[in-house]
């Protein structure tokens, strides 16, 4: 099967799309015959050496919709499933951006109805970095968040997620961006000159680090969205980052949102799978509103 992978590090022109050997299926695993699979800023981190690896080959790509084609004993999957799912990928030799990929049977829930995989591929990474990091928050209904980065694809979630829970939603990004980030739920909209300590939690989707932790009031909670990278605690601040984890269990809850029409899915433009070093050329470039998508 081809897959894409990076055996050194750089820019988007060190990415390759290599033959490799079909995957196996384990105990208590899955094949899936891959139908989308998402670019996201974390594969962009696995090409430039962020998380290390010198020396190895390494996979990229996190998230996947398509069909089980194979299951291990155990599984309680069936072939012919379409599904959705999760693949943490962090020195991987292989990810989903590949013709076939095996999960672990927990990180997988059935894909969404009526939607298409390339939309579908967009919910696994992002929304479930949206939710728990709403989880680490801890806020009740009527407590206020800020989330930065609100139009991106995270920080969309996370606003639609906050205001299902009654969070009164400040949604902070361009200002062009305001009418879409309202339509997520957000009851107020910046584009700059936030005032200090104006709210109980920050979530930092858009990475701003300490600028953003000035944002929350004392002793409110200050929510990162890349691990151990939050910035020091201050005024009583609590401080953390969301490190994503595989659970199909809340992933099939996301799905039941996509269903019903309270999570949107955005797509930015669709690459194949051998354009692999285009997409990331254009993640790279910026501005992308809604993801970028590779199909085999």
């Amino acid at each position: 099967m081809r897959a894409a992978v990076v055996n050194s590090f750089g820019g988007p022109e060190v990415v390759e799309v290599v033959e490799s050997a079909v995957p196996e299926p384990g105990a208590r695993q899955v094949r899936i015959k891959v139908a989308a699979a998402t670019v996201n800023p974390v594969d962009a981190g696995v090409r430039q050496g962020v998380f290390g690896g010198a020396g190895k080959q390494l996979g990229l790509g996190w998230d996947v919709a398509g069909t089980v084609d194979a299951v291990g004993v155990a599984s309680s999957w069936r072939v012919g499933d379409e599904v959705v799912g999760l693949h943490y990928g962090v020195g991987a030799e292989l990810g989903t951006h590949a013709e076939y990929v095996v999960l672990d049977t927990a990180a997988v829930a059935l894909a969404p109805r009526g939607v298409d995989a390339v939309h579908a591929a967009t919910l696994p990474l992002n929304a479930l970095a949206a939710v728990q990091a709403l989880d680490l928050a801890e806020l009740e209904e009527g407590q206020s968040l800020l989330v930065t980065g609100a139009a991106g694809a995270v920080g969309g979630f996370a606003v639609q997620l906050a205001s299902r829970r009654g969070v009164l939603v400040t949604g902070l990004a361009r200002e062009g961006d305001e009418e879409f980030v309202r339509s997520l739920g957000a009851v107020e909209f910046v584009s700059s000159g936030v005032e200090a300590g104006a709210h109980d939690a920050v979530f930092d989707a858009a990475v701003l680090g300490e600028p953003a932790l000035e944002w929350v009031r004392d002793g409110g909670v200050y929510v990162g969205a890349i691990p151990q990278a939050q910035p020091g605690s201050v005024r009583g601040v609590r401080t953390t980052a969301v490190e994503v984890s595989a659970d199909g269990g809340r992933l099939g809850e996301l799905v039941g949102l996509v269903e019903s029409g309270e999570l949107t899915l955005r797509v930015a433009e669709v690459f194949s799978l051998g354009e692999a070093a285009k997409a990331h050329a254009r993640l790279a470039e910026g501005g992308v509103r809604g993801r970028v998508v590779l199909v085999p």
